[in-house]
């Protein structure tokens, strides 16, 4: 990733007021935050542990409105990795990935995330079955967002 796509992402968050932005890539992983105070951008890479494996870095919770569906929650959650748009199929003409009532494994592609132009697959990393779908194919997913709930 050269400086020129950092600068189209901070662009991107600033325009859509996006606070986190979280990318991993063959190897590469960024992640940009803004201060809310100060209006900077920070660009961060984890630190790595002594086998090379990257620590993981914990991000500040957000404060979440409660809202009835959260009060809801049937099981664990399918969490988008990273901000994008979501895809529940590979193409327009081919039907979603999963669907309410399917049984997904860790390895069950469930959706694409498309982020600069690049599709990217997401799996369930869990085992359960589909009971929501949190997520509206074409519209923008932000890091961390349920996509789908699980029970």
């Amino acid at each position: 990733m050269d400086i020129k796509e950092i600068r189209s992402l901070i662009d991107l968050m600033k325009k859509n007021g996006v606070a986190v932005f979280k990318m991993e890539r063959e190897g590469f992983k960024i992640t940009l935050k803004t201060s809310e105070a100060s209006g900077l951008i920070r660009v961060s890479q984890p630190l790595m542990s002594a086998i090379g494996d990257p620590i993981p870095q914990a991000l500040p919770a957000a404060p979440a409105a409660p809202t009835p569906a959260a009060a809801v929650l049937i099981g664990p959650e399918i969490k988008s990795p990273m901000v994008g748009t979501f895809y529940s199929a590979s193409s327009p003409d081919t039907p979603p990935f999963v669907s309410v009532g399917q049984e997904v494994t860790p390895e069950t592609v469930v959706c694409i995330i498309e982020a600069m132009k690049v599709m990217n697959e997401v799996k369930a990393e869990t085992t359960g079955v589909i009971a929501e779908i949190c997520a509206e194919n074409g519209k923008p997913v932000q890091f961390g967002q349920a996509m789908f709930r699980l029970k």
